[in-house]
């Protein structure tokens, strides 16, 4: 990857260029989007300052393996550009100036789009994503491509493609001994440690929910459908959505207006909230995650909040015949179409034979390639009827059981935590099966049922201090009021304080 010799050498050449840096400023990491971009409209910080400093930061914490490249030349020269339009009176766009980091499964023009794979290393993206697209005609600036689970197949970020030497896998904001979770692992990392203000993701069954909660940032899964996966490495078209990462929900939300063109919702009266507690997400939890959510509940309660315990009996199992079946099916033909139709220059069989994390590879060959999975005897039986069932009877139940549980007991969401545990240390146990299953029992079901979701930071736990997140989901396309009903709990729950550098 590009490790942390590369970066600086960026930086040193950024150094020699026409323009000099200027002085670091120690607060500007600290800049939301939104204050970011109001700073530089009326003059009191200049985007190039705001560039220079992420770029820094980067460099210094290239331990963290949140970036898989940094093109610091571009950004500083779209700073530059971005500088003069304000000098010249030009009027301010709604993200002028401001760095975003996106996830290396999304395609940015100038920038290769690896995966987190080997085999796709050289793999230059000719056009933009459309999300991109939207972004940069807001005036955001990309300024690298963060690291991620490889092929966006894992929980724990634990990539032995990319990354400096003798520090294996993307780390935890908070403390570098532990996992920055997956799989969109760096955007996680880069937000929480206070890189970049905000990043993009992807989400397949928790991908960006799980490892905000796990950097202490807000991760926001859209509907399916809200955003377009145009230019975005598949996993599985039934499940995958892109989204925004950032510090607050208020960015989140103008992230997502300026991805959907639609207008916000007006934030309600905590005391018209009605959340469903679902008995069986409060299950089995970590003693440290149990108290900050359960402390979390009580302050809620104690602002005015109504929270509904209720009960969804089938919905782990369901999630369990459909959750699988839906990925690797889709996998083999999605990820194949996805090689043939942007040009990678590279086969399914080439890539799959260049996989370097052992957990992905073993995915790969024992069930993506073969279209087989673990049968009710343990031996591996075709994918297909599983599938179908899945698409067909499962997956549609599940919706019924989320629409008939929300009106029947006048819920606007639901509230759990996002997982069940702290990051766990950052070794090859954090990729196991076990481990993966685990981190993903809370989020998986939505993602199935094609529910929005967001992740809240709600306190650090344990020893050492790790963050923990509370998850909303709403019902499909309720996403408006799901921003909404985050901003109003945000207010009870305040901001995640920054990491110790």
């Amino acid at each position: 990857m590009q490790d942390s010799k590369s970066i600086k050498g960026a930086l040193a050449s950024a150094e020699a260029s026409t323009i000099s840096f200027a002085p670091a400023d120690d607060a500007l990491h600290e800049l939301t989007v939104i204050d970011a971009a109001a700073r530089v409209s009326c003059g009191t910080v200049t985007s190039r300052q705001l560039v220079e400093t992420c770029l820094r930061r980067i460099s210094t914490h290239s331990h963290l393996n949140a970036f898989i490249s940094v093109d610091a030349q571009s950004a500083l020269a779209k700073a530059d550009a971005y500088d003069q339009r304000i000098a010249a009176g030009e009027a301010c766009l709604p993200l002028g100036g401001v760095p975003l980091a996106i996830k290396d499964n999304i395609a940015v023009k100038g920038f290769n789009t690896t995966a987190g794979t080997p085999a796709l290393k050289h793999h230059y993206a000719a056009r933009n994503a459309a999300i991109i697209d939207r972004l940069e005609a807001a005036g955001a600036i990309v300024i690298g491509k963060a690291n991620m689970h490889e092929l966006a197949y894992g929980t724990s970020g634990y990539n032995t493609a990319y990354h400096v030497p003798g520090i294996v896998g993307v780390r935890n904001a908070y403390h570098p001994d532990y996992i920055a979770g997956g799989s969109s692992s760096g955007s996680a990392s880069a937000v929480g440690a206070r890189l970049v203000p905000a990043a993009l993701g992807t989400d397949t069954g928790g991908s960006m929910r799980l490892p905000c909660a796990l950097n202490g940032c807000v991760g926001f899964r859209p509907s399916m459908g809200r955003y377009s996966t145009d230019g975005v490495v598949p996993v599985s078209p039934t499940r995958d959505t892109p989204g925004p990462m950032a510090r607050c929900v208020e960015d989140v939300i103008v992230l997502d207006q300026i991805i959907t063109g639609l207008p916000p919702a007006p934030v309600p009266a905590l005391q018209d909230i009605r959340l469903g507690r679902v008995e069986e997400f409060w299950t089995e939890l970590s003693p440290d995650v149990a108290f900050r959510a359960t402390e979390a509940l009580t302050q809620l309660k104690r602002a005015g909040v109504t929270i509904v315990t209720v009960s969804l009996p089938e919905i782990l199992a369901l999630n369990a015949k459909v959750s699988m079946p839906v990925v690797l099916y889709e996998t083999f033909d999605a990820l194949q179409d996805y090689l043939q139709r942007s040009g990678a220059g590279v086969t399914l069989s080439n890539l799959v034979a260049e996989i370097s994390s052992t957990d992905v590879k073993a995915i790969f060959e024992q069930f993506i390639l073969p279209r087989k999975a673990p049968g009710g005897n343990g031996d591996l039986e075709d994918l297909a009827p599983a599938y179908r069932w899945a698409i067909e009877t499962g997956r549609a139940q599940m919706i019924a059981d989320y629409q008939a549980l929300m009106k029947t007991h006048h819920l606007d969401a639901l509230v759990f935590p996002t997982t069940p545990d702290l990051a766990l240390p950052s070794s090859l146990e954090a990729t196991s099966f076990a481990a993966f299953a685990r981190m993903i029992r809370n989020t998986d079901p939505g993602a199935n049922a094609g529910l929005p979701g967001i992740s809240l930071p709600i306190g650090l736990a344990g020893t050492p201090s790790l963050p923990v997140g509370l998850e909303i989901d709403g019902l499909p396309n309720s996403d408006d009021q799901l921003l909404a009903i985050a901003q109003a709990l945000q207010n009870v729950f305040g901001r995640e304080t920054a990491p110790a550098d």
